[in-house]
């Protein structure tokens, strides 16, 4: 079971994003390395309150990205709280990540099985175009083998 971090409080956060917009490049890199830790515990909540139809692992790593950016473009002078802006953040990275995805929502492998028979062995759809039937070259000349040829040219990305 992992465990996270306790967050920060409002003072070390304040102290934390001051470090973390001065000039010190390696305070300003441990400031940030604190506030993406401590805030760890907003990915996994958001994940498992809304999230919880897809992999969680996956979206935990998708919302630590969004974490990051969250942690890395945050102006405390907008008066927005960190959390409030980071879980944006986080939200909108894992919303790119579904949209992202949604495109190949239909795809198919040929290697993914379609039905099993009653010994349990599985049936693909490989199996199906991989048999050694002559009508697939008879269909291949006639009228209707050109338009299926047509139509899966379309298909193609």
């Amino acid at each position: 079971m992992q465990t996270f971090q306790k967050p920060l409080s409002d003072e070390e956060e304040a102290y934390y994003l001051q470090m973390l917009k001065g000039n010190d490049v390696k305070q300003s890199e441990e400031a940030r390395q604190i506030l993406i830790e401590r805030n760890l515990r907003l990915v996994a909540h958001i994940v498992k309150k809304y999230y919880t139809h897809a992999d969680q692992d996956d979206l935990i790593s998708i919302g630590t990205i969004g974490l990051i950016k969250g942690v890395s473009t945050f102006d405390p002078n907008k008066n927005v709280r960190l959390a409030t802006y980071i879980s944006r953040c986080i939200e909108n990275e894992i919303l790119m990540h579904f949209r992202s995805t949604k495109k190949y929502a239909g795809d198919v492998s040929l290697d993914e099985p379609m039905e099993q028979d009653g010994d349990g062995s599985s049936l693909s759809l490989m199996d199906v175009l991989s048999s050694h039937d002559r009508g697939l070259e008879q269909v291949d000349n006639s009228d209707q083998g050109q338009l299926l040829f047509r139509a899966l040219q379309g298909l193609e990305p």
